[in-house]
């Protein structure tokens, strides 16, 4: 239990790293950050793959493969019904703030909100990998996860400081989102703790959300500015590091 609740804190924490760089370079190139996102989509492809899929078709026995493509689907469905209740809004908000010429404090904020209600699964991913109780596998999920919320934390705080809001409250925001995904990481260990019968679909349906936001969000970001050669290395960079520490932790 305090593996879970120190990487769930980690995991959270690493927002706030990503909005404390934020600060110190207002100016981050999207050179930099697309590298940054593309090498971090590498690690969660990966982490989803070995950490959730694979596991989830092992642990379901003769219906593994049925269980795990359901839930894979499921937990796409998933994201996609939030992102049309509440747009995850990196692409809208980063064209529209970035010319400054919208300044909309209540857009910004609907910006924020809508990566905070996306964090909850991410958090809810990492969870569950500790449920199965391989603790290198749940922490390749957990280190994939927090390696995404440092650009995320990096991009939430120039729209928002842009838009006139205050540096404390734009930091205390920031925190904010990154204390949904500590919520989601315990919510998602205990579920399964209570009910390890479900470990396979909910593995499967943890994989389908990360697979979702790589492919929606993550890889459409980082192809946005000009520097997709450079993304996709970025990216093959990121697989091939947790691809290899997963071999090496066994």
């Amino acid at each position: 239990m305090t593996e879970v609740l120190l990487t769930a804190i980690g995991v959270g924490g690493a927002t706030v790293i990503g909005a404390i760089i934020g600060f110190a370079f207002k100016n981050i190139t999207h050179k930099f950050s697309d590298i940054v996102l593309s090498f971090a989509a590498g690690v969660m492809l990966a982490a989803a793959v070995l950490g959730l899929v694979v596991p989830s078709i092992e642990y379901g026995g003769k219906w593994g493969i049925l269980i795990t493509v359901i839930g894979i689907f499921c937990g796409a469905a998933c994201l996609n019904l939030i992102d049309k209740l509440v747009p995850h809004l990196h692409r809208l908000a980063g064209a529209d703030i970035e010319s400054h010429s919208n300044r909309d404090v209540n857009k910004i904020l609907l910006f924020v909100t809508a990566i905070a209600i996306h964090n909850l699964p991410e958090g809810i991913a990492a969870g569950v990998g500790f449920g199965s109780g391989d603790l290198a596998g749940a922490l390749i999920i957990a280190g994939g996860i927090a390696l995404q919320n440092i650009p995320e934390g990096m991009v939430i705080i120039g729209p928002m400081l842009a838009a006139g809001v205050k540096p404390r409250r734009t930091f205390a925001l920031a925190m904010a989102t990154g204390l949904v995904e500590v919520v989601g990481t315990l919510l998602g260990y205990f579920a399964v703790s209570i009910a390890s019968f479900i470990l396979p679909f909910a593995l499967a349906f943890a994989g389908g959300t990360m697979l979702y936001v790589i492919s929606d969000e993550m890889i459409p970001e980082t192809h946005a500015h000009g520097g997709e050669r450079g993304a996709t290395y970025a990216l093959l960079v990121g697989f091939c590091v947790m691809l290899a520490t997963d071999v090496l932790l066994g």
